[in-house]
């Protein structure tokens, strides 16, 4: 017996109730599923609640005339008809990017809204603060920075321009590696006055630690695999998932934390450790080829990679700097306010 007819749905009602498709919103929901494996993560991704989520995936059901899923305690497992559908509905997601994109490029070239995603520090303290130089130059553009510690995937349109600090996977997107963040351990001079600062990873075990978390398990690892035999109750004080609480609770004494070399500059009274750990992250810059060609995406595209010149701004060179060196080597803008920082003076 054919599916639909199991279901009680009579062909010719499935004919008249098909001609009508695609409802893309449903068939994109069906798609965050698939590549969530959940309900549940698809609602949070799509910041739908999980109801919602529900009831689109039964409306599509009914659309297509199919049992797309199967429910368990496991999450959601795709049926054979649901597999069959999902190349076709990638299909609609890739041509309702072009048209997004074509839409886009027939605008006033150089007005209307671009979305930047980036890492949330680098969002919050680099780029945020310096953005007024791309407003004055381009008035009527106006920018969505997405601040967040996920990636976007600009192939799914997630955002025009992403900042990454790995190389994206997708092989359908332009990719411009724009420099590297090279991370120290820092303290405030509060902290320090009560406490010798450590000179080793040893001594740091004797001390208060505040660490940001944006995956729990990439957190956990690289937490063991420098404290080996340590769990992290036994030297954490606090853990945060946003950079400025863990930048302002590390440099208001809370305990010694990890930041770019840049964040001398910030503002809070921060002393760099010669603590014999180092670390560095490359910049990666992405874009559709397509919306590369967008006359307003173009000009954002050139101004992040200006933004971001190594050769300009040293704390993004290849070798690391330290902080203490970073004033003699940089000869432009005053530090604190090129980040936007809060000057100490008189503090």
């Amino acid at each position: 017996m054919h599916l639909a007819v199991e279901r009680g749905v009579p062909l010719e009602e499935r004919k008249a109730t098909t001609a009508g498709l695609p409802d893309w919103d449903a068939a994109r929901i069906f798609l965050e599923v698939v590549r969530c494996g959940s309900f549940r993560s698809a609602a949070e991704r799509l910041g739908l609640s999980i109801n919602v989520v529900r009831r689109r995936i039964d409306d599509f059901e009914r659309q297509t005339g199919a049992t797309l899923f199967t429910r368990d305690v496991h999450g959601a497992r795709l049926t054979e008809d649901g597999a069959a559908m999902v190349s076709a509905v990638e299909r609609m997601e890739a041509a309702s990017f072009e048209l997004l994109r074509a839409s886009d490029g027939v605008a006033n070239a150089l007005s209307g809204e671009i979305r930047v995603a980036v890492t949330e520090g680098l969002g919050t303290f680099w780029l945020a603060p310096r953005l007024v130089e791309f407003q004055q130059s381009f008035p009527n553009i106006l920018v969505d920075l997405y601040c967040a510690m996920r990636s976007a995937d600009v192939s799914r349109h997630e955002a025009d321009v992403a900042i990454h600090l790995s190389r994206p996977s997708a092989l359908d997107v332009k990719m411009v590696r724009l420099g590297r963040m090279h991370m120290n351990f820092f303290a405030s001079q509060k902290y320090l006055e009560t406490r010798e600062a450590p000179r080793s990873l040893e001594e740091m075990r004797r001390h208060r630690l505040v660490l940001q978390v944006a995956d729990e398990a990439a957190a956990k690892e690289a937490f063991e695999s420098v404290f080996p035999g340590y769990a992290q109750r036994d030297l954490l004080v606090m853990k945060t998932n946003v950079s400025s609480a863990n930048y302002w609770a590390v440099a208001n004494g809370a305990g010694i934390g990890v930041f770019p070399t840049y964040a001398l500059a910030l503002g809070g009274k921060l002393v760099p450790l010669d603590v014999d750990l180092r670390w560095s992250f490359d910049i990666w810059l992405s874009y559709h080829p397509t919306s590369g060609r967008i006359p307003r995406v173009r000009q954002m595209i050139d101004w992040l990679i200006e933004a971001f010149n190594p050769a300009k701004y040293p704390w993004f060179r290849d070798e690391f700097i330290h902080p203490r060196e970073l004033k003699a080597v940089y000869m432009g803008t005053p530090l604190t306010h090129l980040f936007g920082g809060f000057s100490t003076e008189g503090r």
